[in-house]
């Protein structure tokens, strides 16, 4: 997992953890890829699996993974 750390930590703007819809669509802004409110939380929501909305490390990776 330790391979998804590091990104997972640049997402996580505020250092709480987990990656919200807010965080993602500021990625893909700085990443020159805007998307809009709907499709960052649409984003989450494919990730998210213990349904809170939001991103975990664990979630993150074994999307990636």
């Amino acid at each position: 997992m330790s391979d998804y750390t590091t990104t997972f930590r640049i997402v996580d703007a505020d250092d709480d953890g987990l990656i919200s819809a807010t965080e993602l669509t500021r990625l893909m802004e700085v990443l020159g890829q805007p998307i809009t409110p709907e499709a960052a939380t649409a984003a989450v929501a494919r990730m998210d699996k213990d349904g809170d909305g939001l991103i975990s490390l664990e979630e993150f990776a074994a999307y990636l993974g």
